[in-house]
């Protein structure tokens, strides 16, 4: 079990970003949350499979149709987050 915290930077608000990020995580079997945060960024906080996080860092960096990601900032957390399923904030 792995937890990341990351923070996209871009055209990422509007655009169906959370949803989407929602939609891919549960594919991947990954839990978490998705928030906006002020300076139009979005926050994904994600827990699963090492493998499978891994797949969703990389579609964070493209995102949705629509968004213009510019960067992706990663953050390791040490210890892992047990929730049951992925919200959207």
């Amino acid at each position: 079990m792995r937890t990341v915290r990351c923070i996209i930077s871009g055209r990422v608000q509007g655009v169906f970003f959370r949803a989407s990020t929602k939609d891919h995580a549960e594919e991947l079997d990954i839990t978490g949350s998705a928030r906006n945060l002020p300076q139009n960024q979005v926050e994904v906080i994600a827990t699963g499979d090492s493998a499978n996080i891994d797949r969703l860092i990389e579609w964070l960096h493209k995102g949705p149709a629509g968004a213009e990601v510019t960067s992706v900032s990663i953050d390791e957390i040490e210890e892992p987050r047990k929730l049951s399923d992925f919200k959207i904030y």
